[in-house]
């Protein structure tokens, strides 16, 4: 049996750690609580929070007790971590009703019934603290130049650092001792941004109660072009289904680099390492088929098997790959996937402006597929637009009315589609 903390390397989740020896020792030795943060600043998680939520849920299965704490507290100050400017200050009210929707999906991934694992809102007890009572109690354990010598502030220092977000570091570090206090909470793991944050915490829990705590990192995960995971020309990719629809959620990923397909397979699947490694090894064009798991296996994790089905069957039947019954060997249900409805993503143009036609410009930025006309202009002279697996090649057409009331498919590129419904 794979030890988790040899699991978390082999799948390349680790990327610091306060005691490595320690904390393998502890995750071996006892069933350890551990607790992960999710500031509510909007009412989603994109696919870069996959990241944590996998390790939350390798450790749940090992039989460690997770903690998922919103942060609607911390988030009313701004966590200035991986940011170039300060954040968008959001009203409290915005900021509740964001935490239940995080609060939804991260229920899909883990069990947080209080028993097995726990859900907490950081402003149950951070909204209640005294402010001069707070600094002469927890401020005297900080030193102001070592909080300046982390990587979040150092890079904030030359554009601004506002004195409302230096105090967040704070408020983190206090969260960790609360959880430890509370329900014996021993690990932190966070993004590697994160780290300075982590350690002030482990730094107050010795100092104020003489206790041990331990952190961990996981990497922030960038593409092989250097991009940040989930970034996209058409912004990022979120796991709810009416911000990114599954069938563009599942093609996000069934089109990655051929450089990340192995990384990506054994950080956000379940599949064996050893499997992971097999299917990234592959060679073009058997390598699609590992795309093809990547895709499946990641929708079927956010949006459940029925929809990666759909997701992965419409695919094959719009962008055909040239071999898509190939019997590489894996344990993904992908193998057993034969036949589900097809479901494309739609987009709706008002029926007054369907009556006269519309430019095939207009039409591609009234579906979402291009930001301008010259946008789409640009794709259709470097031969990217399709009408119907038609190549579209005169940027002055205009499709009538007729032909949009047949729910014609539009397509930009290999990887975007979309269905179009007059009402």
């Amino acid at each position: 049996m794979t030890h988790i903390y040899d699991e978390f390397e082999q799948r390349g989740f680790l990327y610091q750690c306060t005691d490595e020896e320690a904390v393998r020792e502890m995750l071996d030795r006892e069933k350890v609580t551990f607790y992960v943060g999710f500031d509510p600043t909007a009412n989603s998680l994109h696919i870069g929070s996959l990241i944590p939520i996998l390790g939350m849920m390798h450790l749940q299965m090992a039989g460690h007790k997770p903690i998922a704490v919103v942060g609607c507290g911390t988030t009313m100050v701004g966590d200035p971590s991986g940011k170039t400017e300060m954040r968008k200050m959001l009203m409290e009210q915005s900021i509740r009703e964001n935490g239940v929707g995080l609060r939804k999906q991260l229920e899909r991934f883990l069990t947080l019934d209080g028993e097995a694992g726990f859900w907490l809102d950081n402003a149950d007890w951070l909204l209640q603290l005294n402010y001069v009572d707070f600094l002469r109690e927890i401020g005297k354990h900080f030193s102001v130049n070592r909080m300046l010598s982390a990587e979040s502030y150092k890079q904030r220092l030359e554009t601004g650092l506002s004195f409302l977000e230096f105090n967040y570091m704070l408020l983190q570090a206090y969260d960790f001792l609360v959880l430890y206090k509370q329900h014996d909470c021993k690990i932190q793991f966070g993004g590697q941004d994160q780290w300075g944050n982590i350690v002030a915490g482990t730094d107050l829990i010795r100092r104020e109660t003489g206790g041990q705590g331990y952190g961990m990192t996981f990497p922030l995960l960038t593409d092989a072009a250097g991009q940040k995971l989930g970034k996209t020309v058409a912004g990022a990719i979120w796991l709810d289904s009416e911000k990114t629809p599954p069938f563009d959620f599942y093609q996000y990923w069934r089109n990655v680099e051929d450089a990340d397909v192995k990384r990506f397979l054994l950080m956000f699947t379940f599949l064996p390492v050893d499997e992971c490694n097999t299917l990234g090894d592959l060679q073009p064009p058997l390598l699609n088929r590992g795309k093809e798991i990547l895709g499946f296996e990641v929708t079927k994790l956010v949006h459940g098997e029925a929809v990666a089905a759909k997701a992965y069957q419409t695919a094959l039947e719009h962008f055909p790959t040239a071999d898509p019954d190939n019997n590489v060997p894996t344990t993904s249900t992908i193998s057993t996937v034969k036949s589900a409805a097809p479901d494309l993503p739609t987009a709706t143009v008002p029926a007054a402006d369907a009556k006269a036609g519309i430019s095939i410009p207009n039409l591609f930025r009234l579906c979402g597929l291009c930001k301008s006309g010259g946008e789409a202009r640009r794709l259709i002279r470097q031969g990217g637009a399709r009408l119907n697996d038609e190549v579209i090649k005169d940027e002055t057409l205009v499709v009538s009315s007729d032909a949009l009331e047949s729910e014609p498919v539009l397509k930009a590129g290999k990887k975007r589609m979309v269905k179009i419904v007059v009402e």
